[in-house]
C-alpha cells in the first residue's frame, strides 16, 4: 500500500491515498496489453520502432520486438507464439501494401483474426484508407504522437462491457 503524509491535510491525504490504491490495484489487475514490433523487408533503419517500442513499454505493454528484415511469415509465427493483442509494424521500404496482406493471410491461417495490426513509416496518404480496409486499424506517419498511438492500441483492445 502507497501512503503519503502531509501535516494538516489529513482528509485530503486520506482521500489521495485511497484514490492512489484504487489506481494501482486496478493496474496491476489489467491484463497487459502484448504487442509485437516487427521491422518486415529489407529497410534497416529501425529508429523509429524503437521508439515506438519504448513509448508502449512505458505506457505499461509488454512489446516483444522481433528485429529487422522480418519476412511476412516470421511474423505471423512469433505473433502466434507470443499469444500477441497487437502487431506494429515499421515499414519505410514502400513494400507495405505488398507485406500487411500476406501478413493478414497468415493470421488468417492461424485463427489470430483478433490480432491488432498498426503500421507505421512511410505510407503514402492515398494507401491509408486501403490498408484500413484490409483491417489495419492505425497508420501512423513520421512524427505521430506516440501518446496518440498507444491510446489507439489500448482503445482497439479495450474488451467490451
Amino acid at each position: 500500500m502507497t501512503e503519503f503524509h502531509i501535516p494538516g491535510c489529513a482528509a485530503e491525504v486520506r482521500q489521495y491515498n485511497a484514490r492512489v490504491n484504487d489506481i494501482l490495484e486496478e493496474t496491476m489487475s489489467e491484463q497487459k496489453i502484448r504487442v509485437l514490433v516487427a521491422k518486415p523487408g529489407l529497410d534497416g533503419h529501425d529508429r523509429g520502432a524503437k521508439v515506438v517500442a519504448r513509448a508502449l513499454r512505458d505506457a505499461g505493454m509488454e512489446v516483444i520486438y522481433t528485429g529487422l528484415r522480418q519476412t511476412p511469415e516470421m511474423i505471423a509465427e512469433a505473433a502466434l507464439q507470443e499469444d500477441v493483442d497487437v502487431i506494429g509494424l515499421s515499414i519505410l521500404s514502400g513494400a507495405h501494401m505488398a507485406i500487411i496482406p500476406r501478413i493478414l493471410d497468415l493470421l488468417k491461417a492461424n485463427g489470430q483474426e483478433r490480432v491488432n495490426i498498426f503500421v507505421g513509416g512511410i505510407i503514402p496518404d492515398e494507401d491509408a484508407p486501403r490498408l484500413k480496409e484490409m483491417g489495419v486499424k492505425g497508420v501512423y506517419g513520421p512524427g505521430a504522437p506516440t501518446a496518440i498511438i498507444v491510446n489507439e492500441i489500448r482503445a482497439a483492445v479495450k474488451p467490451a462491457k
